[in-house]
Protein backbone atom coordinates (compact mmCIF):
# COMPACT_ATOMS: atom_id res chain seq x y z
CA UNK A 1 0.00 0.00 0.00
CA UNK A 2 3.29 2.18 0.45
CA UNK A 3 4.59 1.34 -2.31
CA UNK A 4 1.15 2.37 -4.40
CA UNK A 5 0.99 6.02 -2.97
CA UNK A 6 5.11 6.53 -3.14
CA UNK A 7 4.70 5.28 -6.83
CA UNK A 8 1.66 7.68 -7.29
CA UNK A 9 3.56 11.03 -5.59
CA UNK A 10 6.49 10.42 -8.34
CA UNK A 11 4.09 10.08 -10.96
CA UNK A 12 2.72 13.17 -9.87
CA UNK A 13 5.91 15.14 -9.59
CA UNK A 14 6.55 14.13 -13.45
CA UNK A 15 3.19 15.18 -14.29
CA UNK A 16 4.14 18.61 -13.26
CA UNK A 17 7.60 18.39 -14.69
CA UNK A 18 6.13 17.71 -17.90
CA UNK A 19 3.23 20.36 -17.32
CA UNK A 20 6.13 23.44 -16.72
CA UNK A 21 8.28 22.17 -19.34
CA UNK A 22 5.22 22.83 -22.12
CA UNK A 23 4.30 25.89 -20.12
CA UNK A 24 7.62 28.01 -20.57
CA UNK A 25 7.82 26.42 -23.93
CA UNK A 26 5.06 27.92 -25.28
CA UNK A 27 5.63 31.01 -23.17
CA UNK A 28 9.15 31.30 -24.69
CA UNK A 29 7.82 31.15 -28.73
CA UNK A 30 7.22 34.89 -30.32
CA UNK A 31 3.70 34.72 -32.02
CA UNK A 32 3.68 35.54 -35.69
CA UNK A 33 1.66 38.82 -36.45
CA UNK A 34 -0.24 39.56 -39.71
CA UNK A 35 -0.09 43.17 -40.77
CA UNK A 36 -2.74 44.53 -43.03
CA UNK A 37 -0.57 45.97 -46.52
CA UNK A 38 -1.51 48.10 -49.56
CA UNK A 39 -1.09 47.60 -52.88
CA UNK A 40 -0.20 50.66 -55.09
CA UNK A 41 -2.53 51.26 -58.01
CA UNK A 42 -3.13 53.68 -60.98
CA UNK A 43 -5.51 56.61 -60.47
CA UNK A 44 -6.12 60.36 -60.90
CA UNK A 45 -5.13 62.88 -57.96
CA UNK A 46 -7.08 65.75 -58.17
CA UNK A 47 -6.75 68.73 -55.63
CA UNK A 48 -9.01 70.93 -55.38
CA UNK A 49 -10.90 73.46 -53.25
CA UNK A 50 -14.66 73.99 -52.33
CA UNK A 51 -16.70 77.16 -52.25
CA UNK A 52 -19.83 77.42 -51.02
CA UNK A 53 -22.22 80.17 -52.74
CA UNK A 54 -25.76 80.26 -54.35
CA UNK A 55 -26.49 80.46 -58.60
CA UNK A 56 -27.78 84.27 -59.03
CA UNK A 57 -28.97 85.77 -62.42
CA UNK A 58 -26.09 88.17 -63.44
CA UNK A 59 -28.89 90.57 -64.18
CA UNK A 60 -31.16 91.33 -61.66
CA UNK A 61 -33.35 94.61 -61.05
CA UNK A 62 -36.16 95.98 -59.45
CA UNK A 63 -38.86 97.79 -60.83
CA UNK A 64 -40.27 100.88 -58.61
CA UNK A 65 -43.00 103.49 -59.61
CA UNK A 66 -42.13 106.95 -60.84
CA UNK A 67 -45.17 108.50 -58.82
CA UNK A 68 -46.90 108.14 -55.13
CA UNK A 69 -49.86 106.48 -55.49
CA UNK A 70 -52.13 103.68 -54.90
CA UNK A 71 -51.76 100.26 -56.61
CA UNK A 72 -55.25 99.73 -58.73
CA UNK A 73 -53.98 96.68 -61.19
CA UNK A 74 -51.18 93.82 -61.42
CA UNK A 75 -50.86 92.46 -64.76
CA UNK A 76 -48.42 90.01 -64.20
CA UNK A 77 -47.49 87.16 -61.11
CA UNK A 78 -44.12 85.51 -60.71
CA UNK A 79 -42.70 83.37 -62.64
CA UNK A 80 -43.78 85.11 -65.90
CA UNK A 81 -41.91 85.97 -68.88
CA UNK A 82 -42.26 89.61 -69.70
CA UNK A 83 -40.70 91.86 -72.79
CA UNK A 84 -39.26 95.18 -72.71
CA UNK A 85 -41.84 98.38 -72.10
CA UNK A 86 -44.81 95.84 -71.39
CA UNK A 87 -46.79 97.06 -68.42
CA UNK A 88 -47.18 95.21 -65.53
CA UNK A 89 -49.21 97.46 -62.99
CA UNK A 90 -51.16 100.71 -63.19
CA UNK A 91 -51.25 103.08 -59.93
CA UNK A 92 -53.50 105.75 -59.18
CA UNK A 93 -51.85 109.00 -58.00
CA UNK A 94 -52.88 110.36 -55.08
CA UNK A 95 -52.57 114.49 -55.39
CA UNK A 96 -51.29 116.14 -52.45
CA UNK A 97 -54.20 118.85 -51.83
CA UNK A 98 -51.74 121.72 -51.40
CA UNK A 99 -50.39 120.92 -54.85
CA UNK A 100 -53.75 120.76 -56.55
CA UNK A 101 -54.99 123.64 -54.68
CA UNK A 102 -52.06 126.16 -56.31
CA UNK A 103 -52.53 124.27 -59.63
CA UNK A 104 -56.17 125.37 -59.60
CA UNK A 105 -55.39 129.03 -58.95
CA UNK A 106 -53.26 129.10 -61.62
CA UNK A 107 -55.30 127.94 -63.76
CA UNK A 108 -58.06 130.60 -62.47
CA UNK A 109 -55.35 133.40 -63.10
CA UNK A 110 -54.55 132.35 -66.18
CA UNK A 111 -57.63 131.98 -67.59
CA UNK A 112 -58.93 135.60 -66.68
CA UNK A 113 -55.49 136.59 -67.94
CA UNK A 114 -56.56 134.88 -71.41
CA UNK A 115 -59.94 136.13 -71.49
CA UNK A 116 -58.69 139.70 -71.02
CA UNK A 117 -55.89 139.33 -73.90
CA UNK A 118 -58.33 138.02 -76.27
CA UNK A 119 -60.55 140.74 -76.08
CA UNK A 120 -57.89 143.07 -76.18
CA UNK A 121 -56.99 141.26 -79.41
CA UNK A 122 -59.94 141.49 -80.91
CA UNK A 123 -60.48 144.75 -80.33
CA UNK A 124 -56.99 146.05 -81.50
CA UNK A 125 -57.61 143.57 -84.82
CA UNK A 126 -60.96 145.68 -85.67
CA UNK A 127 -59.20 148.92 -85.19
CA UNK A 128 -56.22 147.75 -87.12
CA UNK A 129 -58.64 146.95 -89.98
CA UNK A 130 -60.17 150.45 -90.21
CA UNK A 131 -56.62 152.06 -90.14
CA UNK A 132 -56.92 153.36 -86.19
CA UNK A 133 -53.35 152.17 -84.94
CA UNK A 134 -50.48 151.07 -86.17
CA UNK A 135 -49.29 147.38 -87.14
CA UNK A 136 -46.95 147.61 -84.42
CA UNK A 137 -49.64 148.02 -81.95
CA UNK A 138 -51.63 145.35 -83.07
CA UNK A 139 -48.99 143.12 -83.03
CA UNK A 140 -47.98 143.75 -79.61
CA UNK A 141 -51.49 142.65 -78.33
CA UNK A 142 -51.41 139.72 -80.48
CA UNK A 143 -48.23 138.61 -79.45
CA UNK A 144 -49.91 138.92 -75.48
CA UNK A 145 -52.95 137.07 -76.72
CA UNK A 146 -50.85 134.09 -77.95
CA UNK A 147 -48.75 134.23 -74.87
CA UNK A 148 -51.84 134.24 -72.75
CA UNK A 149 -53.23 131.19 -74.50
CA UNK A 150 -50.03 129.07 -73.70
CA UNK A 151 -49.66 130.34 -70.31
CA UNK A 152 -53.75 128.62 -70.23
CA UNK A 153 -52.71 125.64 -72.03
CA UNK A 154 -49.53 125.31 -69.20
CA UNK A 155 -51.92 125.26 -66.49
CA UNK A 156 -54.72 123.13 -67.26
CA UNK A 157 -51.62 120.95 -68.36
CA UNK A 158 -50.16 120.90 -64.68
CA UNK A 159 -53.41 120.31 -63.24
CA UNK A 160 -54.10 117.18 -65.07
CA UNK A 161 -50.59 116.12 -64.58
CA UNK A 162 -50.88 116.57 -60.43
CA UNK A 163 -54.10 114.67 -60.66
CA UNK A 164 -53.95 111.46 -63.41
CA UNK A 165 -50.02 111.88 -63.91
CA UNK A 166 -50.25 112.58 -67.22
CA UNK A 167 -51.01 115.32 -69.73
CA UNK A 168 -53.00 115.65 -72.35
CA UNK A 169 -50.54 116.26 -74.93
CA UNK A 170 -48.64 112.94 -73.93
CA UNK A 171 -51.45 110.68 -74.75
CA UNK A 172 -50.61 107.08 -73.60
CA UNK A 173 -47.47 107.39 -72.66
CA UNK A 174 -48.00 108.09 -68.71
CA UNK A 175 -46.77 107.82 -65.52
CA UNK A 176 -49.18 105.75 -64.02
CA UNK A 177 -48.56 102.67 -66.14
CA UNK A 178 -45.83 100.55 -64.96
CA UNK A 179 -43.69 98.84 -67.47
CA UNK A 180 -40.94 96.49 -67.55
CA UNK A 181 -37.44 97.69 -68.20
CA UNK A 182 -35.75 94.54 -69.48
CA UNK A 183 -36.48 91.11 -71.06
CA UNK A 184 -36.37 88.47 -68.20
CA UNK A 185 -38.90 86.27 -66.04
CA UNK A 186 -40.85 88.38 -63.08
CA UNK A 187 -39.03 86.96 -60.23
CA UNK A 188 -41.02 88.62 -57.34
CA UNK A 189 -44.51 90.73 -57.71
CA UNK A 190 -43.95 91.85 -53.35
CA UNK A 191 -46.84 94.60 -53.78
CA UNK A 192 -50.57 93.62 -54.14
CA UNK A 193 -53.48 95.42 -55.38
CA UNK A 194 -54.56 98.57 -52.79
CA UNK A 195 -51.00 99.08 -51.56
CA UNK A 196 -49.86 102.57 -52.02
CA UNK A 197 -45.90 103.24 -53.32
CA UNK A 198 -43.77 105.53 -53.09
CA UNK A 199 -41.38 106.60 -55.87
CA UNK A 200 -37.83 106.34 -56.28
CA UNK A 201 -35.94 110.01 -55.25
CA UNK A 202 -32.51 110.71 -53.74
CA UNK A 203 -33.64 110.55 -50.47
CA UNK A 204 -36.08 106.92 -50.76
CA UNK A 205 -35.22 104.04 -52.41
CA UNK A 206 -39.11 103.69 -53.49
CA UNK A 207 -41.24 100.98 -53.42
CA UNK A 208 -40.46 97.77 -55.44
CA UNK A 209 -43.18 97.01 -57.86
CA UNK A 210 -41.62 93.98 -59.39
CA UNK A 211 -38.21 92.46 -59.30
CA UNK A 212 -36.98 90.97 -62.79
CA UNK A 213 -33.97 88.88 -63.93
CA UNK A 214 -32.30 87.45 -67.68
CA UNK A 215 -32.88 83.69 -66.37
CA UNK A 216 -30.58 82.92 -69.73
CA UNK A 217 -27.71 84.36 -68.19
CA UNK A 218 -26.73 83.02 -64.26
CA UNK A 219 -23.38 83.50 -62.21
CA UNK A 220 -22.29 81.39 -59.40
CA UNK A 221 -21.12 83.74 -56.28
CA UNK A 222 -19.28 82.15 -53.30
CA UNK A 223 -16.36 82.54 -51.15
CA UNK A 224 -13.13 80.49 -50.45
CA UNK A 225 -10.80 80.68 -47.52
CA UNK A 226 -7.82 82.95 -47.54
CA UNK A 227 -5.65 79.86 -46.94
CA UNK A 228 -6.98 79.17 -51.15
CA UNK A 229 -7.54 82.38 -52.80
CA UNK A 230 -3.74 82.77 -54.02
CA UNK A 231 -3.93 79.24 -55.87
CA UNK A 232 -6.40 80.76 -57.92
CA UNK A 233 -7.00 83.17 -60.63
CA UNK A 234 -9.13 83.82 -62.94
CA UNK A 235 -10.09 81.79 -65.92
CA UNK A 236 -9.77 78.67 -63.97
CA UNK A 237 -12.71 75.62 -64.45
CA UNK A 238 -15.05 75.45 -61.82
CA UNK A 239 -17.76 71.93 -61.43
CA UNK A 240 -20.95 72.87 -60.03
CA UNK A 241 -23.03 70.73 -58.36
CA UNK A 242 -26.18 72.31 -57.30
CA UNK A 243 -28.04 70.27 -54.12
CA UNK A 244 -31.65 70.86 -55.14
CA UNK A 245 -31.45 68.97 -58.85
CA UNK A 246 -30.33 65.49 -57.17
CA UNK A 247 -29.45 63.23 -59.64
CA UNK A 248 -28.26 65.84 -62.04
CA UNK A 249 -25.18 66.60 -64.09
CA UNK A 250 -22.55 69.23 -62.40
CA UNK A 251 -22.86 72.50 -64.61
CA UNK A 252 -19.27 73.33 -65.97
CA UNK A 253 -18.48 77.21 -64.78
CA UNK A 254 -15.26 79.65 -65.53
CA UNK A 255 -14.15 81.70 -62.58
CA UNK A 256 -13.91 85.53 -63.92
CA UNK A 257 -14.10 87.22 -60.83
CA UNK A 258 -11.90 87.35 -57.22
CA UNK A 259 -12.40 90.09 -54.73
CA UNK A 260 -9.09 91.94 -53.91
CA UNK A 261 -10.54 92.38 -50.23
CA UNK A 262 -11.34 89.41 -47.76
CA UNK A 263 -14.39 89.64 -44.95
CA UNK A 264 -14.42 88.08 -41.61
CA UNK A 265 -16.55 85.49 -41.12
CA UNK A 266 -16.73 83.04 -38.02
CA UNK A 267 -13.41 84.18 -37.30
CA UNK A 268 -12.16 83.67 -40.56
CA UNK A 269 -10.99 85.81 -43.71
CA UNK A 270 -13.49 84.72 -47.13
CA UNK A 271 -12.64 86.23 -50.27
CA UNK A 272 -16.05 86.45 -52.59
CA UNK A 273 -15.99 84.93 -56.11
CA UNK A 274 -18.09 84.55 -59.28
CA UNK A 275 -18.04 82.52 -61.89
CA UNK A 276 -20.04 82.22 -65.24
CA UNK A 277 -22.34 79.19 -65.29
CA UNK A 278 -22.93 77.42 -68.47
CA UNK A 279 -26.48 76.08 -67.99
CA UNK A 280 -27.67 72.76 -69.19
CA UNK A 281 -30.50 72.36 -71.94
CA UNK A 282 -33.86 70.79 -70.33
CA UNK A 283 -32.70 72.01 -66.98
CA UNK A 284 -34.68 75.16 -65.35
CA UNK A 285 -31.90 76.45 -62.32
CA UNK A 286 -34.11 78.87 -60.36
CA UNK A 287 -32.71 82.24 -58.79
CA UNK A 288 -31.04 81.17 -55.19
CA UNK A 289 -30.18 77.55 -55.54
CA UNK A 290 -27.36 77.08 -52.90
CA UNK A 291 -24.43 75.29 -54.86
CA UNK A 292 -20.90 74.21 -54.18
CA UNK A 293 -18.09 74.95 -56.72
CA UNK A 294 -14.99 72.58 -56.55
CA UNK A 295 -12.26 74.55 -57.77
CA UNK A 296 -9.56 72.17 -59.72
CA UNK A 297 -6.22 73.51 -57.81
CA UNK A 298 -4.03 70.93 -59.62
CA UNK A 299 -4.19 67.49 -61.12
CA UNK A 300 -2.19 64.38 -62.16
CA UNK A 301 -3.66 61.35 -64.21
CA UNK A 302 -2.79 58.20 -64.39
CA UNK A 303 -0.11 58.04 -62.23
CA UNK A 304 0.61 55.17 -59.37
CA UNK A 305 -0.62 56.07 -56.11
CA UNK A 306 -0.92 54.63 -52.55
CA UNK A 307 -2.97 55.84 -49.59
CA UNK A 308 -1.46 58.20 -47.28
CA UNK A 309 -2.27 56.28 -44.36
CA UNK A 310 0.62 53.79 -45.18
CA UNK A 311 3.10 56.80 -45.11
CA UNK A 312 5.74 57.28 -41.92
CA UNK A 313 7.50 60.45 -41.77
CA UNK A 314 10.53 61.49 -40.09
CA UNK A 315 11.50 65.05 -40.57
CA UNK A 316 11.77 65.87 -44.46
CA UNK A 317 11.99 62.66 -45.26
CA UNK A 318 8.96 60.12 -46.16
CA UNK A 319 9.43 56.05 -45.86
CA UNK A 320 6.60 53.25 -46.19
CA UNK A 321 7.66 49.43 -44.94
CA UNK A 322 7.37 46.82 -48.22
CA UNK A 323 7.22 43.49 -47.35
CA UNK A 324 9.88 40.84 -48.29
CA UNK A 325 9.46 37.29 -47.01
CA UNK A 326 8.28 35.71 -43.80
CA UNK A 327 6.17 38.59 -42.94
CA UNK A 328 9.23 40.87 -42.35
CA UNK A 329 9.37 44.13 -44.03
CA UNK A 330 12.23 46.54 -45.03
CA UNK A 331 11.95 50.60 -44.32
CA UNK A 332 12.55 52.53 -47.56
CA UNK A 333 12.91 55.82 -48.20
CA UNK A 334 10.14 57.73 -51.17
CA UNK A 335 9.58 60.65 -52.85
CA UNK A 336 6.42 62.07 -53.27
CA UNK A 337 4.12 64.05 -55.26
CA UNK A 338 0.46 65.27 -55.02
CA UNK A 339 -2.00 64.47 -52.79
CA UNK A 340 -5.83 64.62 -52.62
CA UNK A 341 -6.06 64.06 -48.97
CA UNK A 342 -6.58 60.81 -49.44
CA UNK A 343 -4.35 59.07 -51.84
CA UNK A 344 -0.62 60.44 -52.55
CA UNK A 345 1.01 60.22 -56.50
CA UNK A 346 4.46 58.48 -55.79
CA UNK A 347 7.01 59.79 -57.77
CA UNK A 348 10.14 57.52 -56.77
CA UNK A 349 10.75 54.26 -54.67
CA UNK A 350 8.03 51.43 -55.03
CA UNK A 351 7.20 49.48 -57.72
CA UNK A 352 3.46 48.74 -58.59
CA UNK A 353 4.05 45.26 -57.63
CA UNK A 354 4.79 46.11 -53.81
CA UNK A 355 3.22 45.23 -50.74
CA UNK A 356 3.23 48.28 -48.57
CA UNK A 357 2.71 47.54 -45.19
CA UNK A 358 -0.05 49.93 -42.93
CA UNK A 359 1.53 50.32 -39.79
CA UNK A 360 -0.93 50.32 -36.45
CA UNK A 361 -1.73 53.74 -34.96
Amino acid sequence: MKRFFKLLGILFVLFLVVWLFVYLYNQSKTELVQFETETPFETDIVNKTVATGSVVPRREIEIKPQEDGIIREIYVDAGDSIKEGEPMARIQIIPEMIEVNAAENRLNKAQLEFENAKRDYERSKELFKSDVISQSDFEGDELRFKSAREDLKTAENHLHLIQEGVTKQMGAQTNTIIRSTIDGMILDVPVREGNSVIRSSPYNAGTTIAVIADMTEMVFEGQVDETEVGRIHEGMHLVLTIGALEGGKPFDAWLEYISPKGVEESGAIQFEIRADVTLQDQVFVRAGYSANADIVLDRRDNVLAIPERVLQFEGDKVFVEVKKEDEKFERREIKVGLSDGINIEIVEGVLPEDEIKVPYL
